[in-house]
């Protein structure tokens, strides 16, 4: 966790269940910022067991099994991985509006945090600098929100 936060909560994922929706399209840095967020639940505390980890197509499919998963239940916090790299077309702007919009609005709908590592950049380079970085950033993320939900239930 970056910022001025940075050690002063302990994070403890031990007995979360945690569901990853990962998208395929620019699988490279997917791959990698998946790699890096189950790395850090495992360092974490979340056992493997409880982790359902799902691909689908792209970025704004992400929402739609967020949402299915959601519905489900069972989960303490869900993370959303994804990577849109500008292009030469608005496309890039539709992609990342509303991927993020429908991420905010599920976690909202069904008070379940989720942690929106969906990266918007505008290059290849960009993406890949912040690959690692950010996958363990959102399952820090993930486990904080699991654990202060839990506080105020």
């Amino acid at each position: 966790m970056q910022g001025s936060n940075k050690g002063e909560i302990a994070l403890n994922g031990k007995g979360l269940r945690i569901g990853i929706v990962q998208a395929r399209f620019n699988a490279d840095i997917t791959d990698a910022l998946a790699a890096a967020c189950l790395a850090e639940l495992e360092a974490l505390g979340v056992a493997a067991a409880d982790i359902h980890h799902l691909k689908v197509p792209g970025a704004l499919e992400v929402p739609v099994a967020l949402q299915a998963l959601a519905e489900r239940g069972g989960y303490h916090a869900l993370v959303a991985l994804g990577c849109i790299i500008r292009g030469e077309t608005y496309h890039f702007e539709l992609v990342a509006n509303e991927s993020g919009a429908s991420v905010s609005r599920i976690a909202l709908d069904y008070r379940l945090p989720i942690a929106n590592a969906i990266l918007t950049t505008e290059n290849l380079e960009q993406a890949v600098a912040r690959q690692t970085d950010k996958g363990r950033d959102a399952a820090q993320v993930a486990v904080e929100m699991a654990q202060l939900l839990a506080t105020l239930s």
